[in-house]
C-alpha cells in the first residue's frame, strides 16, 4: 500500500510539472509572436542581403507561430518563402543600403525548378545594377553549387569540396514488407509509365520507369551543365569528364584548378573579403539582414511612377501540396482553392489569375473539382499557370484548363495517368492478429468495396472500367486545353512523367519562366499597366494558427526532429495504409541533392 501510495503521488506530481512547464512554454510562444509582431526590421547601411536556402524553400511565406522561435524542439522544418526571397533580391538592387548579396552555399533545402527562379532572379540582379554577389560554402552539393555559379565570386573551405556526379535516382520498394505484414495492395491503373504504384506491387523499377527516369534525368543534368558552362567558362564535354571523374572527395584547391570555384578560403578570409564589399573596419562585424526580414522591409522603387494602391489586380492564387489527401506535406484543398477562383472570376476589379501549381497530383475527383473553376474562368478572363517544381498528374490535371502554361525547364510535369489502390488486410486480420469478419447483405455487392478481403472478379473489371473512364476524361481535358489530338497521348500520356524542358517540346507547356515571368506574361496578355499583385488565399493570423496547434503538428515536429530526412519514408507508409479510391499523382517524390 505504501509503494502504491508513493507511485501515485509522484504520477501526480509529475503530471503537475509537466503541466506547469507546458504552461510557461505557452507563454513564451505567446510572447515571441508578440514581439515578432511588433518588431521592426531596420537595414543597416553598408549592410550585405544574405540568402541562406538551409530552411525548407516554399512557393509562398508561411504563417507559423513557431517558424522563427529557436526552441530546439521546434527548429526542424522552418520554411522561408520563395516570395520572400524573389522580392528581396528584386528590391536589393535599388536599395542604397544594400551593398552586395551574400549566399550561403552549403546547404539547400528547395526543388530545382524553386532554385531555377532564385537562380534567374540572381542573374537578373547582375545585369540591373552593379553589384556583387559572393557565394561560400565549407561543402557544397550539386543543386547548391548550380545555384552559386551566378555569383562574381565563389569561394569553398580548403578541405571542402564540390559534390559533382551526376544525377541518379533511387527508389524505395514495399512488396516484401507489405507481404510480410499480411497485406496486398490491389491495383488499377491506366498507363505503362503511371509507376505510382511500383513500390507496392515491385521490388524494382520496371523498364518503363527506368526510361521515363532516365529521360527527364539527361534534361534536368543537361540544363544545369549549359547554365553552369555560361557562366563559369567550362565546356559542357568537360563537366562530364569531371563528374564522370566525381569531384565529391576531392579538396577545394583542386576545384580551384579545375576552375569549378574561384578561391580555396577559410571563414576568416571570406568574413574579410565581405568586410571588403561593406567597407567595414577589420575585426568588426559585418552588417547584414537576412532575406525573410528584409521582404517585409518597404523600399521605394524608382521605376514605380504611380503611388498608392491600384484598383487593377492580379490574383496570384497559391496551390501546394497533394490534391485531397496528404501523403505527409501540404494539402490542396479543392473547396478552398474552387472558392478563390470563383470569387476572382467574379470580381471585375481583377484583370488575370495567376494559378502557382506546386503539386504532385492526388485525388482524381477534388482535381477536376478545381479544373471546373479553372476552366470557369478562363471563359471570362486571362488565367496563366504558373509551375513549381512540380505540376504533375492532378497538378496537371488543375493547370490544362489554362490559357497559358509557364514552367521553369526543371520544372517535373505530364504523368497524365490514374490509377486506383485498395489495400487488402484479411491476412495481417485473420491470420497474423487473429481477428475474424463477417458480413450480411441485401444485395450481391452491398459490401463493395472492402478492404478485409481481395477484390472479386466482378469488382476487379468495375474498377478497371472507372479508370478507363476516368483516364478518357483526363486526357480530353488536356486535349481540349492544350488543343492537341487525343492520338498523341499514346507518346506524351500512359502516365509519363516529363521535364519542363521536354514538356514544352511536345506541347504541355508554352513558355519557360517562374512566378515572375508569369505575371510578367499577364500584364503583357491583358495590357494592364497600373495593377497591384494580390496573393490568395490569405493567410490566417498567427494568432489562429497558434490555437488550431494539436497533437497531429507536435507529432510532426517531434517525428522530423528525430528521424530528419527519413522521416518523409515512415509518412509514405502510414499514409499507403488510407490510400482508397481513383487517384492521379506522381509516380514518386523526387529530390536532388
Amino acid at each position: 500500500m505504501k509503494d502504491f501510495l508513493k507511485y501515485t503521488l509522484a504520477t501526480i506530481v509529475g503530471i503537475v510539472i509537466i503541466n506547469i512547464i507546458g504552461f510557461f512554454i505557452f507563454f513564451i510562444v505567446i510572447g515571441a509572436i508578440v514581439s515578432t509582431t511588433e518588431k521592426q526590421v531596420t537595414v543597416p547601411n553598408n549592410s550585405l542581403l544574405v540568402i541562406n536556402l538551409e530552411r525548407q524553400v516554399v512557393d509562398r511565406a508561411p504563417v507559423d507561430p513557431f517558424e522563427d522561435l529557436n526552441l530546439p524542439a521546434f527548429s526542424q522544418g522552418q520554411k522561408i518563402g520563395l516570395d520572400q526571397i524573389l522580392e528581396s533580391i528584386e528590391k536589393a538592387k535599388y536599395d542604397n543600403r544594400i551593398k552586395g548579396i551574400y549566399l550561403n552555399s552549403t546547404a539547400i533545402n528547395a526543388g530545382m525548378a524553386t532554385v531555377e527562379e532564385i537562380r534567374n532572379a540572381l542573374l537578373k540582379f547582375k545585369e540591373e545594377c552593379d553589384k556583387p554577389i559572393y557565394a561560400y560554402a565549407d561543402l557544397m552539393g550539386q543543386k547548391a553549387y548550380y545555384l552559386a555559379t551566378v555569383a562574381d565570386t565563389i569561394s569553398i573551405n580548403p578541405e571542402g569540396a564540390v559534390d559533382f556526379r551526376g544525377l541518379g535516382a533511387e527508389r524505395m520498394f514495399y512488396k516484401n514488407a507489405l507481404e510480410k505484414l499480411g497485406i496486398e495492395m490491389q491495383i488499377v491503373r491506366h498507363g505503362e509509365y503511371k509507376s505510382a504504384v511500383e513500390p507496392f506491387i515491385l521490388e524494382k523499377m520496371s523498364p518503363e520507369s527506368k526510361e521515363q527516369s532516365l529521360t527527364y534525368l539527361n534534361s534536368l543534368w543537361m540544363h544545369m551543365l549549359k547554365g553552369i558552362s555560361k557562366e563559369r567558362g567550362i565546356i559542357v564535354e568537360k563537366l562530364n569528364e569531371f563528374a564522370d571523374q566525381v569531384q565529391s572527395l576531392e579538396k577545394g584547391e583542386k576545384a580551384v584548378k579545375k576552375g569549378l570555384v574561384d578561391f580555396a578560403k577559410y571563414k576568416d578570409e571570406v568574413l574579410d573579403d565581405l568586410r571588403g564589399i561593406t567597407g567595414t573596419k577589420a575585426k568588426k562585424g559585418i552588417p547584414v539582414i537576412g532575406a525573410s526580414d528584409y521582404a517585409d522591409v518597404y523600399v521605394a522603387n524608382p521605376n514605380k511612377k504611380k503611388k498608392g494602391l491600384s484598383k487593377n489586380k492580379i490574383a496570384v492564387i497559391y496551390a501546394s501540396g497533394d490534391i485531397g489527401l496528404s501523403m505527409g506535406g501540404e494539402v490542396i484543398n479543392a473547396d478552398v482553392i474552387s472558392r478563390e477562383i470563383r470569387k476572382v472570376r467574379q470580381d471585375t476589379n481583377y484583370k488575370a489569375i495567376i494559378l502557382r501549381i506546386d503539386s504532385p497530383g492526388g485525388s482524381a475527383f477534388h482535381s477536376d473539382v478545381i479544373w471546373r473553376e479553372v476552366y470557369l474562368a478562363a471563359k471570362e478572363k486571362l488565367v496563366i499557370a504558373s509551375m513549381g517544381d512540380l505540376a504533375a498528374s492532378g497538378g496537371y490535371y488543375i493547370a490544362c484548363a489554362a490559357d497559358k502554361i509557364v514552367a521553369s525547364p526543371n520544372t517535373i510535369t505530364g504523368s497524365i495517368g490514374i490509377f486506383g489502390v485498395i489495400p487488402n488486410v484479411g491476412e495481417l486480420l485473420n491470420e497474423k492478429l487473429g481477428i475474424t469478419t463477417d458480413v450480411v447483405k441485401t444485395n450481391d455487392h452491398s459490401d463493395l468495396i472492402t478492404i478485409t478481403r481481395g477484390m472479386s472478379a466482378f469488382e476487379k473489371d468495375l474498377m478497371q472500367e472507372n479508370i478507363e473512364e476516368g483516364y478518357q476524361t483526363f486526357i480530353k481535358k488536356v486535349a481540349e486545353g492544350r488543343d492537341l489530338e487525343l492520338s498523341v497521348f499514346d507518346q506524351i500520356g500512359e502516365g509519363r512523367v516529363w521535364s519542363g524542358e521536354n514538356a514544352k517540346e511536345i506541347g504541355l507547356v508554352d513558355e519557360f519562366g517562374g512566378i515572375t515571368e508569369a505575371i510578367d506574361l499577364a500584364v503583357e496578355i491583358t495590357g494592364v499597366e497600373d495593377y497591384r499583385v494580390v496573393k490568395l488565399p490569405r493567410l490566417p493570423d498567427p494568432f489562429e494558427e497558434l490555437f488550431k496547434t494539436g497533437p497531429d503538428k507536435i507529432r510532426t515536429w517531434v517525428l522530423e526532429k528525430e528521424l530528419g530526412e527519413t522521416a518523409k519514408y515512415y509518412r509514405f507508409l502510414k499514409n499507403a495504409s488510407t490510400l482508397n479510391g481513383v487517384y492521379v499523382r506522381m509516380p514518386y517524390d523526387i529530390e536532388i541533392q
